[in-house]
């Protein structure tokens, strides 16, 4: 079954992959309609979540953030359809980092970093940046059940010299690439809701104490990794920016859970300012009420 599936939809991702930009926006446009005016897809979790996190935002104002989001949500799955076709000069004319200079010198000092990035705006299109780093680049990711559509992503995630791993052998490959002296640099999404009965730390994220993902910060404390975060901002509909952000210089010696915070402040402030690139699809304070007792007064 999983082979069926993935024979009937990939023709279809990849004739969308070779459509010029104009053609893609324009079937964005129709895939919006049908999304959100005709199948309503989770828009009651995104209306929840945004009436969470912005109460002091009127009904109106509200709807014009969810209207906005879907349709930069729709931009953005067919953003990553078309990296299949998409050659790497048009990438990095779509793709820009502010301060690039930032992550070299890092690179002329011998340091691994890891990018801590949120599920904002374009997270698929930052790993275009490995055209222009010397550090071995990896991408931590959660693999997907359906084998052959699990390849795919690993192909199209891979087209610009990306390394995926997934969560499970991420410690242990990278600790492998560190005793080798590997020069590396790791891009890890780091905004997901965890499983309660793992969860190791509760904070505030958006006036909303929930359980926080720490396993990047687990990996740069255990391996000596620069953690940055790269806030990325939606230039234009196609076109992004990236600035680059270290969070802590020796992660070592930082306290426990505060390169965590760092990186939630971050994307707070990222999403405040642009509140419509935010992926409000996912449930992501959806354990707001199963606070342990030691967390209750943030």
């Amino acid at each position: 079954m999983q082979l069926t599936i993935f024979i009937l939809a990939y023709p279809l991702l990849w004739l969308v992959s070779r459509l010029p930009f104009k053609l893609i926006y324009l079937l964005s446009d129709g895939v919006y309609i049908l999304l959100y005016h005709v199948i309503g897809y989770r828009k009651k979790v995104v209306r929840n979540n945004l009436a969470l996190v912005f109460p002091e935002k009127s009904e109106k104002e509200r709807l014009g953030i969810e209207k906005k989001f879907y349709r930069h949500m729709c931009d953005m799955f067919l953003e990553m359809i078309k990296t299949l076709g998409i050659s790497k000069e048009e990438i990095q004319k779509r793709f820009t980092v502010t301060n690039f200079e930032l992550l070299h010198s890092l690179e002329e000092k011998g340091t691994n970093t890891m990018l801590m990035l949120p599920h904002y705006a374009s997270w698929e299109w930052v790993l275009s940046l490995n055209l222009q780093i010397r550090s071995k680049g990896y991408g931590i990711y959660q693999k997907i059940e359906n084998k052959y559509f699990d390849r795919l992503i690993r192909q199209i995630r891979g087209k610009f010299n990306t390394t995926l791993i997934s969560t499970r052998e991420s410690r242990k490959i990278l600790k492998a690439a560190k005793e080798s002296n590997e020069l590396l640099m790791v891009g890890i999404i780091s905004d997901q809701s965890p499983m309660v009965s793992r969860a190791k730390y509760w904070t505030d994220f958006m006036g909303i104490v929930v359980p926080a993902h720490v396993g990047g910060e687990e990996i740069c404390k255990a391996n000596d990794i620069v953690p940055v975060y790269l806030k990325v901002k939606k230039k234009k509909r196609g076109y992004y920016e990236g600035t680059f952000k270290i969070l802590s210089e020796n992660p070592s010696e930082v306290e426990n859970y505060k390169i965590t915070d760092a990186f939630l402040k971050e994307t707070e402030k990222s999403i405040r300012e642009a509140p419509e690139y935010y992926f409000w699809t996912h449930k992501r304070w959806k354990h707001r009420n199963k606070v342990p007792l030691e967390f209750q007064n943030q």
